[in-house]
């Protein structure tokens, strides 16, 4: 069992700078490695970043790439969303999800653990 809580979601205007947190807890939390994706309001959750399995790698949906930048602190076992230059259309519910080895980094499906999520809105 792995649990998963974010923080850091908030309102903010378009141009400005969100940094999201996914906390990570579990007795076989070394076995996964998280992502992040959203889901906004009438349409189905979407993938946003994830690094890879050594974490020295990062993948990126086109949508934020250049703006977003995903990083994670072993020690306090925290996955992070750095969100730049915020948009409307970036406004949606974030989730860390966890996935294991060999699972592909951006499918949804493939990842077994989600978080509650965090409302991030961005107003115009």
């Amino acid at each position: 069992q792995v649990q998963l809580v974010e923080s850091g979601g908030g309102l903010v205007q378009a141009g400005g700078s969100l940094r999201l947190s996914c906390a990570a807890s579990g007795r076989t939390l070394g076995n996964y490695r998280m992502g992040w994706f959203r889901q906004a309001p009438g349409k189905e959750r979407a993938f946003v970043a994830a690094l890879s399995w050594r974490g020295d790698s990062a993948t990126y949906a086109d949508s934020v790439k250049g703006r977003f930048t995903i990083s994670r602190d072993n020690d306090k076992n925290t996955v992070y969303l750095q969100m730049n230059s915020l948009k409307p259309e970036d406004t949606a519910v974030y989730y860390c999800g966890a996935r294991l080895f060999r699972a592909a980094l951006t499918n949804g499906q493939e990842y077994r653990y989600w978080g509650q999520g965090t409302q991030v809105t961005v107003s115009s």
